[in-house]
């Protein structure tokens, strides 16, 4: 019996060295013992390749204004682990999590004495949310956050009332396949039988997969561009403003919090789910639980300012399209000003081409690490970047200390990578600040 949340989570990063398993049986072989508690679910699956994070944030949001009480299943986390596992976006206690892994550890322990072998940190935490959700603290709704890819992802166990996929592209290329054909095919992996599936994937071969996928399984699919449309967005001081228009109906001048254009795209397709499920009386949600939800959503981590005068902002841009929205926000939001990056990145990444879009930004690029099984180093981001003006800094906290220190009044100074690099430079950025 694990006495403390220090043990808990001890046990549970134990179980990072098992990687990543792909496959069901492991979970389906715990929640069978646990009573299945994911058939209690009445739930909202979001997978895809960026955009998921701040999917769930917004259907999150605005369900809560409806007054739903609403669990959500996210990773990573930016600022604690309890994070991941989420009620009205407050993260369960310390010793919740203490509780859930003297359930689910058990478990794990007889697992592993079956051919289906130990199960892994994900596998663990998603078993741990499911219960919760379920049994410990039933919610009226659960938003579930995919893992990796969709097939065979942990949470791929749901039976949701609502799918979405928010974009494909190419990130885990390694596990999910080298084109966009075969990422697509895993992420359709979480469209079920007679549910809806709404997407804002634009690629046309992305597409053609996720439709070939919707027809086997009798699931109407609702597009962007096609079913639900995002007009006059305008980038305004403190907020993006867009139309959202539908077959259904038409909502002008929407504000989002969260900053980028990207983020109209998100939040249009957290609509588009909210205004399908009200049509079939699954849900009941006004214009007025949309618009307040949308701009009270929140998601650290993206395009997150820290700081203003001088701007200091973190933003988890994590494979090509995260940069290519990270760019795309800082030149719309920062024109003219001097902007200062600071990039650390896993190894296992499109390194080169993400390296290939800061090159077109007029900005001034710093290279670091941290300390993290997969992270690069300095002088290997170096290798790859191409950019001999690029300066690489071991030590994220001289580098760091050194720029804030030396940062002027209308500079800008973005910080920016992997979201585990985020993760672990948020708390000490926030006590460094003005």
């Amino acid at each position: 019996m694990l006495q403390s949340y220090e043990e808990a989570l001890e046990w549970i990063h134990s179980r990072l060295r098992l990687g990543i398993k792909p496959g069901l049986k492991r979970m389906e072989w715990m929640l069978e013992r646990l009573g299945n508690p994911e058939k209690g679910l009445k739930a909202i699956h979001v997978g895809g390749t960026n955009g998921k994070g701040s999917t769930v944030a917004y259907l999150r949001s605005i369900l809560n204004e409806a007054g739903y009480r609403v669990g959500t299943f996210t990773s990573p986390y930016i600022e604690q682990f309890n994070e991941r596992i989420s009620v009205d976006g407050q993260p369960i206690q310390d010793q919740e999590i203490t509780e859930l892994t003297n359930i689910i550890k058990p478990l794990a322990k007889e697992l592993e004495q079956t051919e289906l072998g130990s199960p892994t940190e994900f596998e663990v935490i998603t078993a741990m949310a499911l219960y919760y959700f379920s049994k410990i603290n039933p919610m009226d709704i659960t938003v579930i956050e995919v893992g990796l890819g969709g097939r065979f992802d942990s949470t791929n166990v749901i039976e949701p009332i609502a799918t979405i996929i928010t974009n494909v592209g190419m990130d885990h290329t390694q596990i999910l396949g080298d084109t966009i054909s075969k990422i697509a095919f895993e992420k359709a992996g979480i469209i079920k039988k007679n549910t809806p599936i709404i997407t804002c994937v634009q690629n046309e071969k992305a597409l053609s997969v996720l439709k070939e996928t919707a027809n086997e399984k009798c699931a109407e699919m609702i597009q962007i561009k096609k079913d639900f449309f995002v007009t006059d967005h305008r980038s305004l001081e403190d907020c993006e403003q867009f139309t959202y228009s539908s077959t259904v109906d038409e909502m002008n001048e929407l504000q989002l919090s969260l900053l980028g254009k990207h983020q109209t795209e998100n939040a249009a397709g957290a609509i588009a789910a909210i205004e399908f499920l009200n049509n079939t009386g699954a849900i009941l949600v006004d214009e007025y639980n949309i618009r307040t939800g949308l701009k009270k959503a929140y998601w650290p981590g993206r395009m997150e300012i820290l700081q203003e005068h001088p701007t200091v902002l973190i933003d988890g841009a994590h494979n090509p399209e995260g940069v290519q929205a990270f760019a795309n926000a800082i030149r719309q939001r920062y024109q003219g000003r001097k902007v200062k990056i600071i990039f650390s990145a896993l190894k296992d990444k499109d390194l080169t081409e993400m390296f290939s879009i800061f090159k077109q930004m007029d900005v001034e690029l710093y290279l670091t690490e941290f300390d993290f099984p997969r992270a690069a180093s300095a002088q290997e981001l170096k290798e790859l970047c191409n950019n001999p003006l690029a300066k690489a800094e071991s030590n994220w906290q001289e580098l760091m200390k050194s720029l804030i220190s030396s940062l002027q009044d209308d500079e800008v100074l973005a910080i920016t990578g992997s979201l585990y690099f985020i993760s672990t430079i948020k708390p000490f950025l926030v006590g460094n600040l003005k």
